[in-house]
């Protein structure tokens, strides 16, 4: 968040995964930004996310050897209103990064 606010401060571009479940987190970050923030929300389904996790950790949250894990028994808060949502599931990464660019240059981002 702090280097965002140096970086849009001055004009700059920051881009960074803020990776929160909780909508007041991301809300909060959005207000301190506000005017200069695009929420992308990369909507993932849980089947998908435990069928990428290379690291096993959806499964060992699923066998309760994890505690507290995003998605299993801890909640993940979608936001309300994102400026765009990308769903990985149903394109291509590259057809997502076209999307995000194309996003990007109609805010006058790029």
């Amino acid at each position: 968040g702090w280097v965002c606010e140096v970086l849009s401060g001055n004009d700059g571009v920051a881009m960074a995964a803020a990776i929160s479940p909780y909508r007041s987190v991301r809300d909060e970050v959005r207000e301190r930004h506000a005017g200069r923030f695009v929420e992308i929300f990369i909507d993932v389904p849980l089947e998908v996310a435990i069928e990428r996790d290379v690291k096993g950790l959806y499964k060992k949250a699923l066998a309760g050897e994890i505690k507290g894990f995003t998605g299993v028994d801890d909640p993940y808060e979608p936001p309300l209103d994102p400026e765009l949502v990308i769903h990985t599931d149903q394109e291509t990464p590259q057809q997502s990064a076209e999307r995000i660019l194309a996003a990007l240059r109609e805010l006058g981002y790029l």
